[in-house]
């Protein structure tokens, strides 16, 4: 009777215990599955925070993880720089108002806005449309200010101040090739460079070859002006224009001497004249073929000179010729 009571007691204890057990695992449960069930996906951790200890363990796995992390940085770079090169042509376009008032250290430029300045802003600066396709020379003659840039990449200072300090430096000095005279690398007076001189060429160029082609035109200049340079000749452009002028179809340019008053009729060719004269003498267009030529004649006549002297070229109705 006894032993009974105990095992029953024994029975008691342990089915206490067994229900307490599946008390316990119950509670866990509960609270463990709505916390699975409710957890949302956690934000990836992002690349430039990722520790060494958050990587896989594998090395194929660690490198995966690290080319995604390069794709999404690959993306930034390139939208970053996308944004940069933006800013520094809003930059750029702001910088070309500078002359109008004196730099400040807010106008410095940043590393990436000479990148964004190319020889060919200099090459056609101030040249008009029709006479682009000529120009031969990235830069000018410091004296054809038409030609002067105005940005902030580019010195504002006199040219003839520079001058009288003995700078040479900036004058167009033309290229010289086989057969070319030494004096062609003279600089031209800049006195060229004056409302007068230039009206000379322009006049020249408008009766000897207005109904040339802009070449053509182009290469009566540069004969005109390889004369300048040349010692046997006057040394200014109106000199050389009208030498012999008064020696009645004795003259250098037969217009100058052919007794015809020299009326302007055609305002628009004259005006061509104007812009292809101050090229050439600035050194925007210097033609090679023509090179270092002090003469031409028309087609449908033959100087007694002609066999005395180099043939270069023919433009249009001109032939012509170097010592």
């Amino acid at each position: 009777m006894g032993q009974a009571g105990r095992g029953r007691g024994l029975k008691r204890s342990i089915s206490a215990r067994g229900l307490l057990a599946t008390v316990l695992i119950a509670i866990v449960m509960v609270i463990a599955v709505p916390t699975a069930t409710t957890k949302t996906p956690s934000r990836p951790t992002a690349p430039d925070a990722l520790s060494l200890e958050s990587l896989p363990n594998d090395p194929h796995d660690r490198a995966g993880g690290f080319n995604v992390i390069l794709e999404e940085k690959q993306g930034r770079a390139t939208a970053a720089a996308k944004e940069e090169y933006s800013a520094a042509e809003v930059e750029l376009t702001r910088s070309l108002r500078l002359r109008l008032r004196p730099a400040t250290g807010a106008d410095q430029f940043t590393a990436s806005l000479p990148i964004l300045h190319r020889s060919k802003v200099d090459r056609l600066a101030g040249v008009p449309p029709a006479l682009t396709g000529l120009v031969t020379n990235d830069g000018a003659d410091i004296l054809a200010t038409a030609y002067a840039p105005t940005d902030a990449f580019h010195a504002d200072a006199s040219p003839f101040d520079a001058l009288l300090m003995g700078d040479q430096s900036g004058r167009f000095i033309p290229p010289l090739a086989t057969g070319d005279h030494d004096w062609l690398k003279l600089p031209l007076p800049a006195t060229s460079f004056s409302s007068e001189e230039q009206k000379c060429l322009s006049t020249a160029i408008y009766f000897e070859a207005r109904g040339e082609s802009l070449q053509g035109q182009a290469a009566v200049a540069q004969v005109i002006l390889n004369r300048v340079r040349n010692p046997a000749y006057p040394d200014g452009i109106c000199g050389v224009v009208y030498q012999n002028a008064t020696l009645y179809n004795r003259c250098q340019f037969s217009f100058a001497c052919d007794g015809a008053p020299e009326r302007i009729v055609d305002r628009r060719a004259y005006d061509v004249a104007r812009e292809i004269a101050m090229a050439v003498t600035g050194g925007k267009i210097f033609l090679q073929d023509i090179g270092s030529s002090t003469h031409y004649f028309a087609t449908y006549v033959r100087p007694d000179w002609a066999d005395a002297m180099e043939e270069m070229t023919q433009i249009g109705s001109h032939i012509f010729y170097r010592t």
